[in-house]
């Protein structure tokens, strides 16, 4: 997927937003950039770099607290995730899930909270398809599925406070 596809997916949702951009270092990075948009009650990251190779981007939904800026966090998530992703032999698909192996918000390396989200499950993004692979940050327990997921929230947006 080009860089200009992604960027005018993203401007058909939200056509009046100014979005955060974060490019990574060509070392040590297995993303090329990150953008991440305002939109209502949470932010909307998507990631630029994996389609070139898979086919398919990634988006994660995070609730938006008081300040104008997104957290970093995430951004640093999504960068790992996107390792798990060059490092795999097959592409991801919907309906897979990674343990993280701690909080999905880096805590305590990052300026993300504590949690008891350590899992990511990957979906479809309800706005822009398969396409992107939206990642949901769940329990473990709810992973392995001890624990019902509450996923009354049609966009799937991540609460790091919930857990």
């Amino acid at each position: 997927m080009m860089w200009d596809a992604i960027t005018e997916a993203m401007a058909g949702l939200y056509p009046r937003a100014q979005p955060w951009h974060v490019t990574y270092p060509a070392e040590g990075f297995d993303l090329r950039a990150a953008s991440a948009y305002p939109a209502d009650g949470h932010w909307h990251f998507v990631t630029y770099g994996l389609g070139e190779r898979w086919g398919f981007e990634l988006t994660f939904r995070v609730v938006r607290g008081a300040g104008e800026q997104p957290p970093q966090w995430p951004f640093l998530m999504l960068n790992r995730v996107a390792g798990y992703a060059n490092a795999a032999a097959e592409p991801f698909e919907e309906g897979q899930w990674l343990d993280l192996g701690g909080p999905v918000t880096g805590f305590p390396g990052t300026d993300g909270p504590a949690t008891g989200l350590t899992v990511v499950i990957l979906a479809a993004d309800p706005q822009l398809g398969d396409r992107f692979l939206q990642l949901v940050g769940v329990t473990a327990a709810e992973a392995n599925g001890e624990v019902e997921i509450d996923d009354d929230h049609p966009l799937l947006v991540t609460d790091p406070g919930r857990a």
